[in-house]
């Protein structure tokens, strides 16, 4: 099992059974329905959409509701046998574990953990594991079968009553109940040599090889296994010089090779690089390529380094369910957290091996210098902002950090912007469609910039009659700004303008509320509130409870 499992409940009850598996499986994401559960690391608000988003994201799947409402939620994007990820159904209680889907990416295996953990026995169907008690085309992590289609046919010899032997280190099979025989015909060989299989020979290779490149040639990676004789399926990861770390075309070659790609300071050559990596693995030279094959199953997570990873992310305006799916994973997988505490909180809650690193909201700069710091380490960092990041928010400290920085660790780190739904949006949303034509986007805060500039670009906003969207609008330091912008819209700006005040949009306690321009007083805004100012077309009519909807159409009056 590569991806962390998905715990997917419908209720509170099932909570305490959902804890206790990821307390098997400390990386898992609980995921409780909007709503009905709370306590959970995700809110969805569509079971079937979600089972099935997870599927096809080749995530595993531990349901905790009857498998019937799995099988239905699935049936339609079922696809080759081979390709699916586990799922599973998990009684409410934990009384049952039931495997479903995945008998070859080790589904049963899961099964037999969670049954562990919840003091049960898991209902295992599969032939070959009930009679051998292993699946023999799953083999475990470390190693790879060489060809399932063949390896079918190996067990069905198998279970129709052919004995077997096994041929190089196979420790897993120690405890199976194999027909074993020193003269059988079938032979389970375990190796990294490149060999022709035969339905006599079920053939598992150890991930014992690693190959260091000093260029991004993948044909040149395989002609260089070939010539060795050792099979691809033994590749445990690609290893190459910390320089090449941004080369995109290397990134492809590890993706195309299904392999991990690791980085290493090179001690002057390609073969010191490896040997130094491991010691004790035997070398083979090729052209632009050394290869070491060591004697057992490499972890690539103790080669080299990966390459860092820095995502700056938008939670949008605070509820779970308005959070981009891309900003919940990049949660999931994150090692550290940056932000200012109130979002870094939002964002949560966080498995125990993530570490926060909480700061005062002023503090930008030093938290995106922090954060790649740590991603030039090879940690997977995210730096949180409400909102949209792009939108008065970290991304713009973040790239500039990286356009003052003149270490080089930092231009490698792998940076993502991912976007959030941000508060003018949320707040458009919530009152109908105010920025349903041009608008202007404003922050009202004269820390970063002069009180001067705010006014002239506020003046030529207002005069080109656009609906404008106030950020940061007053604070305690700022108590007077919001009610000089009044003044100068109102010269461009009928009273009877449209104004919506969004409060904490998207978390609890959020208010709505819509006011004329006349009305507005800046009592009523304070800094959690989103100001949406109308222009002369905006218009509004009421709900059937009373309360306005607020549009800008689409069009706009002719100059004649």
């Amino acid at each position: 099992m590569h991806k962390a499992p998905a715990i997917i409940i419908l209720g509170p009850g099932s909570l305490a059974t959902a804890q206790r598996i990821q307390q098997r499986y400390p990386q898992a994401v609980i995921h409780g329905l909007s709503g009905r559960v709370e306590g959970v690391d995700q809110t969805y608000a569509s079971f079937g959409d979600t089972l099935r988003a997870l599927y096809q994201q080749d995530t595993p799947i531990i349901a905790l509701c009857a498998a019937g409402i799995v099988i239905r939620s699935l049936a339609c994007v079922l696809s080759e046998k081979g390709v699916e990820p586990p799922v599973l159904a998990v009684a409410e209680d934990g009384s049952a574990v039931v495997p479903l889907l995945g008998g070859l990416s080790g589904v049963n295996v899961m099964a037999r953990e969670i049954g562990e953990a919840l003091g049960v026995a898991a209902a295992i169907t599969t032939s070959g594991e009930l009679r051998f008690g292993t699946c023999l085309l799953n083999p475990p992590q470390g190693y790879a079968l060489a060809d399932i289609e063949q390896g079918k046919r190996f067990v069905s010899d198998l279970l129709a009553g052919e004995t077997v032997r096994v041929e190089g280190a196979a420790p897993w099979l120690d405890q199976a109940q194999l027909p074993a025989s020193e003269s059988a015909r079938r032979t389970i060989h375990v190796g990294h040599q490149a060999r022709a299989s035969s339905r006599d020979e079920l053939l598992i290779h150890p991930r014992s090889v690693v190959v260091g490149v000093d260029t991004a040639d993948l044909q040149g990676i395989r002609a260089a296994l070939k010539d060795a004789g050792i099979a691809e399926q033994s590749l445990a990861c690609l290893l190459a010089s910390e320089h090449a770390m941004a080369d995109a075309a290397l990134h492809e070659a590890a993706q195309a090779l299904g392999v991990a790609l690791r980085f290493a300071a090179k001690p002057g050559d390609l073969r010191g690089m490896v040997a130094q990596a491991l010691p004790d693995a035997q070398l083979i030279e090729q052209a632009n390529a050394v290869i070491a094959v060591a004697s057992a199953p490499v972890d690539a997570e103790r080669i080299g380094r990966r390459r860092g990873r820095l995502a700056v992310i938008g939670l949008g305006p605070g509820a779970a369910e308005l959070m981009v799916p891309a900003v919940k994973a990049e949660l999931a997988r994150a090692q550290d957290i940056l932000g200012y505490e109130t979002y870094v909180r939002m964002a949560g809650p966080f498995r125990a091996d993530q570490v926060q690193h909480c700061t005062d909201n002023r503090e930008e700069m030093q938290r995106a210098r922090h954060a790649f710091e740590l991603a030039a380490q090879g940690r997977s960092v995210v730096v949180v902002s409400s909102g949209d990041p792009g939108v008065f928010a970290m991304a713009a400290a973040v790239l500039e950090a990286l356009h003052a920085s003149s270490d080089p660790a930092w231009q490698r780190v792998d940076l993502e912007i991912l976007p959030g739904v941000s508060a003018s949006l949320a707040t458009a949303a919530q009152a109908g469609a105010p920025l349903g034509h041009d608008f202007c986007v404003m922050s009202l805060s004269d820390n970063l910039k002069p009180w001067s500039v705010i006014e002239h670009r506020l003046d030529l906003a207002a005069q080109a009659d656009l609906v404008l969207a106030f950020y940061n609008p007053i604070s305690r330091s700022r108590p007077w700004q919001l009610g000089r912008a009044l003044e100068i819209v109102r010269q461009h700006r009928d009273g009877n303008t449209p104004v919506v005040l969004g409060r904490d949009i998207g978390r609890p306690g959020q208010t709505l509320k819509v006011v004329s321009l006349a009305e507005l007083v800046p009592e009523m805004v304070d800094m959690r509130t989103m100001v949406l100012l109308g222009s002369s077309t905006t218009c509004q009519f009421p709900k059937a409870d009373g309360t306005p909807w607020v549009y800008t159409p689409r069009w706009y009056p002719s100059a004649e």
